[in-house]
């Protein structure tokens, strides 16, 4: 009887002290969190500089995590494993991590930065009022091409990617939307299309370029343009600015049928540790030189007017990347198509990747 209750005793000792530790662990936790800020960004996006800056300005140590597709940030956030403060997804990302119950709301009044935002940007459809987002980049797909090794082409209509000329020279962006999205608006049709008939005829309208491709590629599109390894490539409006920057040679076209019209927004996840300091860095990018700086560093077009005025006007006023407001009227924004939808589009595109290879 003396040996069980020994046991007992040292049972409830036991329990004691691992409810101890785990509370302590748990206070240096919450601890952490309130003196870090952990974001998540695309690769290449944000000018390093500044996040010294905003350490030393806010005392926060800054934990900066990146991944390269919208749909691989919203997989890692839901799984939780790590409390992201900020992310940084485009537009339908936004419209599915609502839906999935992965934003908290964002207060408007600790963002005072906000006003330097052009109206234009602001309430879209994705996010009416900016109730979870708050823009930082904007841009478009198109083509960018090196006049010097093509017979006169300009891209204006997206069907010159199909000239004969060009075997073996088009460098396509590894990406479902945008590649199944050209070949929609190749035929007139709507780049967020959910008719089966009209995604097999843009399928089908793709495979006869197959002999123009030379790759399906990611990033490494910008450096086989910079050295001219390739005379065509469909990408970003910021990628093609980087190449433009390293190769002056270069040009870059949005064609005339349409294209897309995207926008990447800074948004707090519902499981952030420390939304208090998310708030005073969004409110920090906002600052007009920080963007300034910011888009300087990145190549990508900012909807900051405040900002805008502090840059190079030869950047700012270059069409071919800020385009004016009426040019963007034949644009479109992805919709958050769902998952069935996205499923019958990636699947139509892998079907177009295999009669590439």
């Amino acid at each position: 009887m003396k040996e069980i209750t020994r046991a007992a005793i040292a049972i409830v000792v036991v329990c004691i002290i691992l409810f101890g530790v785990n509370k302590y662990l748990n206070q240096s936790s919450g601890n952490a969190s309130s003196d870090t800020l952990t974001i998540f960004n695309w690769g290449e996006y944000i000018d390093p500089d500044l996040i010294s800056q905003f350490e030393e300005e806010s005392g926060y140590r800054v934990v900066y995590e990146t991944f390269d597709s919208n749909e691989a940030m919203m997989t890692k956030i839901e799984q939780g494993g790590t409390s992201y403060d900020i992310a940084v997804p485009s537009e339908y990302a936004i419209e599915k991590m609502k839906e999935n119950d992965l934003l908290q709301e964002i207060d408007h009044s600790k963002i005072p930065n906000l006003s330097n935002i052009d109206p234009y940007f602001l309430d879209l459809a994705f996010d009416p009022k900016n109730k979870y987002s708050i823009p930082y980049f904007w841009g478009t797909v198109g083509v960018v091409f090196n006049p010097s090794l093509l017979d006169g082409q300009t891209f204006d209509s997206w069907e010159s990617l199909w000239d004969p000329s060009l075997e073996g020279e088009v460098l396509l962006v590894d990406g479902a939307r945008e590649i199944i999205g050209m070949g929609l608006n190749s035929l007139g049709y709507s780049l967020n299309s959910t008719d089966e008939k009209e995604l097999l005829e843009a399928t089908a309208k793709l495979k006869e370029l197959t002999p123009n491709v030379k790759a399906i590629i990611g990033d490494e599109v910008t450096q086989l343009m910079i050295n001219e390894e390739a005379s065509v490539a469909i990408t970003f409006s910021g990628q093609a600015a980087d190449m433009m920057w390293e190769n002056e040679g270069l040009d870059y076209s949005v064609p005339e049928e349409g294209s897309n019209l995207w926008f990447d927004n800074m948004v707090i996840p519902k499981t952030a540790a420390n939304v208090e300091g998310a708030h005073e860095f969004i409110n920090f990018m906002l600052d007009a030189e920080v963007a300034a700086q910011n888009a300087d560093y990145v190549g990508y077009s900012i909807p900051n007017t405040a900002a805008i005025e502090l840059m190079d006007e030869e950047v700012t006023s270059d069409e071919r990347f800020y385009p004016l407001e009426e040019a963007r009227e034949n644009l479109e924004v992805y919709k958050n198509l769902g998952l069935e939808m996205l499923g019958k589009y990636n699947e139509l595109f892998l079907e177009f990747k295999m009669s590439a290879n």
